[in-house]
């Protein structure tokens, strides 16, 4: 009987102890999310591109007897110069208008298929883009498309071979539409570096002359010259506003 009362009083400390043991026992803490910095493109944004241009040209000569085709030729330079413009981000679609200028030096001198002793040349030295933007972010990477106006300034010139007296001149502005598209990565809060392509199409643009007469004898009273422009530019902007606050990711 002792015995019997000694075991049962051994089970019931056993079975008070057990729950004071789990009570004792550490509760383990889930780990921390993880913080996930999203990068947010709307705002003002400022920035230079740099690159290098082509543009193809045809020339038409007005004379006595018609319109003669004076060739075509392609023209190859560098551009420098800036851009500054505003996206607004929803959701992963970003939408934004931009202004971009650049200096050129797109410039070739040939013989002219219409008499072989005068020389062309043609040069862009100027180049304006007014455009909207239509893009789709993942976190700090953007690609884009974009359209609207373009506009360059371009000069023409024509020359003697023999003598190099200049025979005719003319400066002119003009406008036509442009369509591009480009990637841009932001590697800081503020700060977004990318590269794009834009194609230009410049329509035709007609000038006169007064009776200008070549060293062959042919008389030009005007010319007419036809224009697309290709650029491919590296870009860094700085952007007004940065990152959007930190989030932490949800499982």
């Amino acid at each position: 009987m002792r015995k019997l009362l000694v075991a049962a009083v051994s089970v019931a400390s056993m079975g008070l102890a057990a729950p004071a043991s789990a009570a004792d026992m550490a509760v383990k803490a889930p780990p921390p999310a993880p913080v996930v910095t999203i990068y947010n493109w709307s705002g003002f944004y400022i920035g230079a591109n740099g690159g290098w241009g082509r543009a193809e040209s045809c020339v038409d000569f007005v004379t006595l007897a018609g319109t003669v085709a004076a060739g075509c030729a392609d023209r190859n330079g560098g551009l420098i110069g800036g851009q500054i413009g505003y996206r607004w981000q929803t959701n992963q679609f970003v939408f934004g208008l931009e202004a971009q200028g650049d200096w050129a030096d797109i410039e070739r001198t040939r013989v002219s298929l219409v008499d072989p002793l005068i020389s062309t040349t043609g040069k862009t030295d100027g180049i304006g883009l007014f455009t909207g933007q239509l893009g789709w972010a993942w976190n700090a990477s953007l690609f884009y498309v974009k359209g609207g106006a373009a506009v360059t300034h371009n000069r023409f010139d024509i020359f003697n071979n023999v003598t190099g007296v200049g025979l005719a001149s003319a400066g002119h502005t003009r406008w036509g539409g442009a369509l591009g598209v480009g990637w841009e990565y932001g590697f800081a809060p503020n700060w977004s570096f990318g590269v794009e392509y834009d194609h230009l199409w410049m329509g035709r643009d007609n000038g006169t002359f007064a009776g200008v007469v070549t060293p062959g004898g042919l008389t030009l009273t005007g010319s007419g010259v036809s224009q697309d422009v290709d650029m491919i530019t590296l870009r860094l902007n700085y952007r007004f506003g940065g990152y959007t606050a930190p989030v932490a990711a949800r499982y």
